[in-house]
């Protein structure tokens, strides 16, 4: 499988927001779409930080 789990990067703490991301769409300025693998979605508003995509993880940050 080529999913990631997405984290959201503040004062150096990660908290997870999706796992099984399957696909991140860019949509309103400063705005992503994550969708996961069974449909679900949510819409993270910051910066990609980083994405290794060999450990699976997709970083966000404010």
């Amino acid at each position: 499988m080529c999913e990631a789990n997405a984290y959201m990067v503040k004062d150096d703490e990660e908290t997870l927001l999706m796992e099984s991301v399957d696909l991140v769409e860019p949509e309103a300025e400063g705005t992503f779409r994550l969708v996961g693998i069974f449909g679900d979605q949510i819409v993270v508003k910051g910066k990609i930080k980083r994405m290794n995509l060999v450990e699976h993880r997709i970083l966000f940050e404010e």
